[in-house]
């Protein structure tokens, strides 16, 4: 008895040793594809003018795409009254959003694109202040300017860049990268004198300090890569139970 269960035991353990072996040897060519996970192809970019690195765009062109462009706290604009000039103002809108004209007082901003708060500031000096007033703005230094994040992160969205920003800090406001994110295909699209411009970045590289951690600005757009071979072999340990490769030991 005590013969044939050291061998039973043997053998279970054989087994086991086979099946971690498999699992392993799934895992290395997990790994190997997850080399070859990667959409982003230079060569093929036809859409965007492929950089090593992105040079920072101007006011014009972080709203060139925004033609309904929502006014936010801290923005800054240049409001202009025509043939009025000690009305014409340049200033910030404050942390409740209002902005501050000469005698109108304060005059709620937020949310108001451009050429409809330009209309609202026309209303409140029409009549009594200025006959027939016609009124420019122009946002100066857009604050509130948003980035988009997308791709293998945990909360994909769109983020105000306010101040100074980051792209490992913008990836932070996503919630970090997802576990089949592939830390190596960070691309950065951003318009910059009209041109769409991409570029790729290595986020690994960037977390040792072999790289610097690029600035990113109002109404870029950021894509985290996912590794095909991540994918693959969490697909393949959530099916191996099911497909009975565990069996063995188990019973």
């Amino acid at each position: 008895m005590w013969y044939r269960a050291s061998s039973n035991v043997a053998a279970t353990r054989r087994k086991e040793a086979r099946i971690y072996g498999r699992i392993i040897a799934i895992g290395a060519l997990a790994g190997l594809l997850g080399g070859c996970g990667t959409n982003f192809k230079p060569e093929a970019a036809s859409a965007a003018a492929v950089q090593t690195s992105l040079p920072a765009p101007s006011i014009t062109d972080m709203t060139r795409d925004q033609a309904d462009y929502r006014i936010g706290p801290l923005d800054k604009l240049s409001v202009t009254v025509f043939g009025v000039a000690d009305l014409t103002t340049n200033g910030t809108v404050d942390g409740a959003g209002n902005f501050s004209m000469p005698l109108v007082g304060q005059i709620a901003a937020v949310g108001e694109t451009p050429s409809s708060f330009a209309r609202k500031i026309e209303a409140a000096l029409g009549g009594r202040y200025v006959k027939n007033p016609q009124v420019s703005v122009a946002v100066t230094e857009a604050v509130s300017q948003l980035v988009t994040v997308e791709g293998s992160v945990n909360r994909p969205g769109q983020y105000p860049v306010v101040g100074r920003s980051t792209l490992i800090r913008m990836l932070a406001l996503a919630g970090g990268t997802s576990d089949y994110a592939s830390l190596r295909e960070a691309i950065v699209f951003r318009t910059v004198g009209g041109q769409r411009m991409v570029a790729r970045f290595d986020i690994r590289d960037i977390r040792g300090a072999r790289a610097p951690d690029p600035e990113v600005y109002g109404n870029d757009v950021i894509v985290i890569g996912e590794s095909a071979g991540k994918r693959l072999f969490h697909d393949i340990l959530t099916a191996a139970p099911l497909a009975g490769i565990f069996y063995q030991i188990v019973r």
